[in-house]
């Protein structure tokens, strides 16, 4: 018997990926290729056909944004009571509530903080200060922090790394200190449960018997221990189905390892080849640059549509003159195609290219319905987070240590504000004490009274910070939360605050919005650590203010940023030798992942692609001469249209 559900529109290499279900199942899903289509219809045809409890099903992927679309599609074809089963979500999210439930048998308690980079970089600073017996300033710890996070992504324990003394000194003490303050990091979600599984087979079981079918999306993204806690999961059913593109493999420089999909052991392999999203025209000038990478899996990306139009470019003498054209065109496109703003999307490979075009768009001029507009509507992708702004940053931390006192970060952060006599001196003297002393930094503020060389002042900031957070973990056992945050702000007159140390009226309302949007969405949660660990795993997911932007706006991104993504229009600018690809990349063997990069940006538009670069460009702080990009002489002459200022020759 075969799903129920309709699979009418599924391709024949879809349905028979659908229906592909024992062993280990390696799904090729080239761009615009109907994976998420493919991935929902299989585990609806495992639980309506196959009668597979969805509470048997795991499904694993990489970001919420995601895990919620399939989770939404999967729904609309299953029962309520099935879909409330169901697991789908990204790996981190999966580690995080296993890590929640069994932590206990690592050495941490449940309530464990989740420490975002920034706070895992002070905190090492903080070590090898003391490492080093270092008062003045540091050497850097770019090179430290790399090995301890490829460390991480491989699985290897401060015992077992090979590497400079200072790097494995600091790693183990980073370990300590992280469990002294009962808190994890992002990449420890993954290399803790790892660890938990493999020193506690009988936890591992309990998931291994669990899960008898498990689908992992965007497997070419995969890191080490991703890798192994599949195998571990699978080991016992081994029903197993990984799906991906190996030509959109383009985090290597985070840890993912392309070996994962170049070398899975499969059963059966599936190709998913039919593009639903670009015209043949962009698809064969992607088909024909990727196709000079050597570590790929064979496939060739087709389409039923129609043609469509040339790829055009654009070569100007500056900079400048690269935006004003690439707006100009934008416009065009716009006026002469009716084609909507937000259809149109400028990528770059990097977030330094983004400025000229931004003051092009601001500065443009355009004729709507015979009016005569200025500046065209746009949003910037890949700047400052929600959860990355002061003021919900400090909310949080005070959330963050009536859950866990031990979170030494946190109470750095906020025990002086807003500001309450606490001084920098007093702080420091109380850190020194909690390290000599091999105690939490909330054990030595209970004995504040005994600690010399604290001022009055500050003895008593301490007892008015330390009676907040005592009557809130009280107020913050049961909901509504939003009642805690309101008796937060209103305890500790953060408003006040605020007015105070922003002198700008229209600063003051912007954080207050955010303030707001904070407050409103908190309820949407089932308890206050999944509403933290929501802002800290993925912000993309967080309620966004109602005072949103238009949608119709022309979106400004970096070609990692437009992953997953399409677009009517897409501009790809910038397209310079040593900028894409970087100039990093020629030198460290990286050339095929750049390539990668460039296909993916060219996959992202669905009608027309135009390419644009600059002879001249201000790099290191001096003009520049540059060169076109050599993955643009990879692209057959034929598919490009040359659309060059009247005073300059064709791009040879």
């Amino acid at each position: 018997m075969r799903f129920s559900g309709s699979t009418a529109m599924l391709n024949e290499e879809q349905q028979r990926a659908v229906h592909t279900t024992e062993g280990h199942v390696l799904v090729l899903a080239g761009a615009g290729s109907g994976k998420t289509s493919v991935i929902t219809h299989r585990i609806a045809h495992l639980i309506q056909d196959k009668k597979i409890p969805s509470s048997a099903i795991l499904g694993l992927t990489f970001t919420n944004k995601a895990a919620e679309e399939m989770l939404n599609r999967v729904s609309s074809m299953i029962s309520v009571k099935d879909a409330k089963l169901l697991q789908l979500s990204t790996f981190h999210r999966f580690c995080m509530r296993v890590l929640r439930k069994h932590i206990f048998a690592l050495g941490f308690t449940s309530t464990f903080s989740l420490y975002n980079e920034k706070e895992v970089r002070r905190l090492l600073n903080q070590l090898a200060r003391e490492e080093l017996s270092h008062d003045g300033d540091l050497p850097s710890l770019e090179t430290v922090i790399g090995v301890i996070a490829e460390a991480k992504n491989n699985g290897i324990h401060p015992d077992l790394l090979q590497t400079d003394a200072l790097s494995k000194t600091l790693y183990h003490k980073l370990q300590i200190a992280m469990r002294a303050c009962n808190a994890v990091d992002f990449d420890s979600l993954l290399f803790l449960t790892l660890q938990l599984f493999e020193e506690h087979p009988s936890i591992l079981e309990l998931y291994q018997t669990q899960f008898r079918y498990i689908m992992i999306d965007e497997y070419q993204d995969t890191n080490m221990v991703q890798y192994r806690l599949s195998k571990l999961l699978s080991e016992k059913h081994k029903n197993l189905c990984v799906v991906g593109d190996d030509d959109q493999a383009i985090y290597g420089w985070r840890g993912a390892d392309i070996k994962n999909i170049l070398q899975f052991t499969a059963d059966t392999t599936i190709k998913l080849e039919q593009n639903y999203r670009s015209t043949p025209t962009i698809l064969e000038a992607a088909n024909r640059v990727i196709q000079n990478n050597t570590e790929r899996h064979a496939k060739n990306l087709w389409s039923a549509k129609s043609k469509g139009s040339p790829i055009e470019v654009f070569h100007a003498p500056s900079e400048e003159e690269e935006a004003a054209a690439v707006i100009d065109r934008m416009i065009w496109y716009h006026s002469e195609k009716n084609i909507p703003w937000g259809e149109m999307a400028i990528l770059y490979r990097s977030n330094l290219l983004a400025k000229p075009f931004e003051m092009a768009l601001m500065q443009a001029s355009w004729n709507e319905g015979g009016t005569w507009k200025r500046g065209i509507p746009y949003q910037v992708i890949g700047g400052t987070e929600f959860s990355a702004r002061s003021e919900v940053k400090d909310l949080l931390a005070y959330l963050r240590v009536m859950i866990n006192p031990q979170d030494q970060e946190a109470i750095l952060r906020i025990i002086n504000v807003p500001r309450r006599g606490v001084s920098d001196d007093t702080l420091d003297t109380l850190t020194k004490k909690n390290r000599s002393l091999g105690i939490s930094l909330w054990e030595v503020l209970e004995t504040i009274d005994s600690c010399e060389g604290i001022s009055e002042r500050g003895v008593k900031g301490i007892h008015n910070f330390m009676r907040i957070i005592k009557e809130g973990q009280e107020k913050i056992k049961s909901p509504p939360f939003s009642d805690t945050l309101r008796w937060l702000i209103e305890i500790v007159n953060y408003q006040k605050a605020i007015h105070e140390e922003v002198k700008s009226e229209k600063m003051r309302e912007f954080k207050w919005e955010n303030i707001t949007t904070l407050i409103d969405s908190v309820d949407q949660y089932p308890d206050i650590q999944e509403f933290i660990t929501s802002l800290t795993l993925d912000e993309s997911s967080f309620p966004k203010s109602s005072k949103s932007k238009s949608k119709d706006q022309t979106t400004l991104m970096t070609f990692h940023g437009a992953k997953g993504l399409e677009f009517t229009v897409c501009f790809l600018v910038g397209l310079e030798d040593q900028i894409m690809p970087h100039e990093k990349s020629v030198v460290e063997n990286g050339l095929e992942e750049e390539r990668r990069l460039m296909y993916v940006a060219m996959t992202r538009a669905k009608k027309q692609l135009v390419i644009s670069m600059s002879r001249n460009r201000m790099r290191h702080g001096k003009k520049t001469a540059m060169s076109p990009s050599r993955f643009l002489f990879e692209i057959p002459k034929e598919l490009i249209e040359i659309k060059s200022f009247k005073w300059l020759p064709p791009l040879e």
